[in-house]
């Protein structure tokens, strides 16, 4: 078996519809990820300060809707490159599968992130002048870690990131897990599996672990008009790209050795 390809019963890949499946997906997943980190923290919200529970359970909603909506299209509903690459690495994607299709995928990711983060700012338009601080601005599109340490940083991503392809791993290609789960309940293990993530790890760097979601939100924060916007930090920016595609590969190198 391959990854989600499971449930979207992939019979041959189809550029096109990779693409496109990953836009739809990746794009639910940033409406939804971001939206709720500007409710919690844009001011005037009916949301504000409403919490870090809140925030870590609708990223798990947004996987899980995310991931629904990109197979209903007909995809594999990765939304991440760091899964993207991993599965790659270790010749877990479905047969007949090569570059092409990874570049697909992932152009996928990038765009559907690039939409995303533009909703939510549709969403929030009088709360980004509503708003002083403009580091909350740039918490909405990006993460940022708690305590600023270059490999502190690094490692936490890592660590959450291989965790997260474990697990799908675990889930999707190990058996008799892949064999037994029903139709599409693999899907909202795997958004549980993101929300402890988020509640176990994502205190020090606010978990990106998925390049596109980062680096997507943040280059949109960069180019939107937001009123009263600071910088994007691209300082840091390298750490949720770097960090989770070391982290991917290393899961899946670890759910191979250890399920298959």
């Amino acid at each position: 078996m391959g990854t989600f390809a499971v449930l979207a019963q992939v019979t041959e890949p189809d550029n096109a519809r990779l693409f496109w499946s990953e836009v739809v997906g990746t794009g639910v997943l940033i409406l939804l990820g971001d939206g709720v980190v500007a409710g919690v923290l844009l001011g005037r919200s009916k949301a504000q300060n409403s919490g870090w529970i809140v925030i870590t359970w609708a990223w798990a909603m947004g996987v899980l809707f995310g991931v629904l909506t990109s197979v209903a299209v007909g995809g594999l509903g990765h939304l991440n490159p760091a899964v993207t690459i991993g599965f790659w690495v270790t010749d877990r994607l479905p047969a007949g599968y090569d570059f092409g299709q990874v570049v697909s995928l992932i152009g996928g990711e990038f765009v559907g992130a690039f939409a995303g983060a533009t909703l939510v700012y549709l969403s929030y338009l009088p709360h980004w002048a509503a708003t002083e601080d403009k580091g909350l601005k740039l918490a909405v599109f990006c993460t940022g870690p708690a305590i600023r340490n270059t490999s502190a940083n690094l490692i936490t991503e890592i660590i959450g990131t291989a965790m997260l392809v474990f697990g799908v791993f675990g889930i999707f290609v190990a058996t008799p897990f892949a064999g037994a789960l029903p139709a599409g309940f693999g899907i909202l293990v795997v958004a549980l599996l993101v929300f402890a993530i988020g509640m176990s790890l994502g205190g020090p760097t606010g978990y990106a672990i998925n390049p596109a979601r980062d680096l997507g939100p943040r280059i949109m924060h960069f180019v939107l008009p937001i009123a009263g916007k600071g910088h994007s930090d691209w300082s840091y920016s390298w750490i949720p790209v770097v960090g989770p595609i070391i982290g991917g590969i290393l899961g899946a190198w670890l759910g191979r050795a250890v399920f298959l």
